[in-house]
């Protein structure tokens, strides 16, 4: 499907009007959507327009890093989206000329649908012309990947605040789910940022001043945004630690506790094992209170044991 919006040289705002209707009127500046395009509507980007062959190509094969070329009049871009759901990322293409955006999606995109709004409700907008619109997709695209990143970052904070050194029922599968996501989110940012910078510091892309200031709120969104993105993941690398290490202590506890419990059946068991051996001269089997003695020394043994860990403090072990 192929969407349009212009501005006349009257000041009249027109949509979803024939192309060719950019030939019969004059359009201030216009904007073409290929939303979800036909392979038909594809050969326009040739026919109609006549972008190049490599900008085309990157539109058709997907999924291109977010880049910035330069064709003569006009600039290519691609740009991404985020899936809400799967935070996969979703390419989004434009051209962008003195007088016309043309933009190229395979998936729906809600931020086009909210610059489109934003344009058609209020005219002051109008006569900023194409820089301007774009501007607006891609703030509305930057802006999107905030509510992502706080949605991770708010639920690493319940995590970390939830993390006590007896979590008999945490799970580390949802950190390790939670790092795969800002592995996605970083993919999509950091390039996003270069690209960016890029518009800025290039001569080649010709903003006024009071146009520059606008893609410079931009870049630092994306800034803050990789700020928070490296923050979270040395967050879960921190609670990845902190969770081996309650691990290797619980462990350590464990071993403490078999130690003791070894430590005082050791000399039973080896009392034990001198009287059970079968030969025929052992005094103390003929004794009449034999039994009954070495049972008391057995008990004797493993009382004194045990006040002697008590008294190193070894049995608070038991306690935790």
């Amino acid at each position: 499907m192929i969407r349009t919006f212009g501005v006349t040289a009257d000041s009249q705002l027109e949509m979803d009007f024939p192309l060719e209707e950019l030939h019969k009127k004059s359009f201030d500046w216009y904007w073409v959507d290929f939303d979800q395009p036909t392979p038909e509507e594809w050969t326009l980007l040739h026919s109609f327009f006549h972008f190049h062959p490599l900008a085309i190509e990157d539109c058709l094969h997907r999924l291109q890093r977010p880049k910035v070329d330069f064709y003569g009049d006009y600039h290519f871009f691609v740009v991404h989206t985020m899936n809400e759901e799967t935070l996969e990322a979703e390419e989004l293409d434009l051209f962008i000329g003195k007088n016309f955006v043309v933009t190229f999606h395979h998936t729906p995109v809600e931020e086009l649908d909210l610059v489109r709004e934003k344009l058609q409700r209020d005219s002051s907008f109008w006569e900023r012309g194409s820089v301007y619109a774009m501007y607006q997709i891609l703030d509305k695209v930057v802006d999107s990947y905030f509510p992502l990143v706080y949605k991770i970052e708010d639920h690493l904070n319940e995590i970390e605040d939830q993390m006590t050194f007896d979590m008999k029922h945490f799970s580390m599968e949802s950190v390790f789910d939670m790092r795969s996501d800002l592995l996605w989110l970083r993919r999509t940012i950091l390039p996003m940022r270069d690209l960016m910078y890029r518009v800025l510091s290039s001569s080649r892309f010709d903003l006024q001043g009071h146009e520059r200031a606008y893609f410079a709120d931009i870049s630092d969104h994306l800034v803050k945004l990789t700020e928070i993105v490296e923050s979270n993941r040395e967050l879960t690398a921190d609670i990845r630690d902190s969770y081996m290490a309650m691990n290797s202590n619980r462990m350590n506890r464990i071993m403490m506790i078999l130690t003791i419990v070894s430590s005082i059946f050791i000399p039973l068991t080896f009392i034990a094992g001198v009287y059970g051996m079968n030969f025929e001269n052992m005094p103390e089997l003929n004794m009449e209170y034999g039994y009954f003695f070495t049972l008391g020394a057995m008990i004797f043994v493993g009382l004194a044991m045990l006040v002697w860990f008590k008294y190193k403090g070894w049995m608070n072990l038991f306690k935790q």
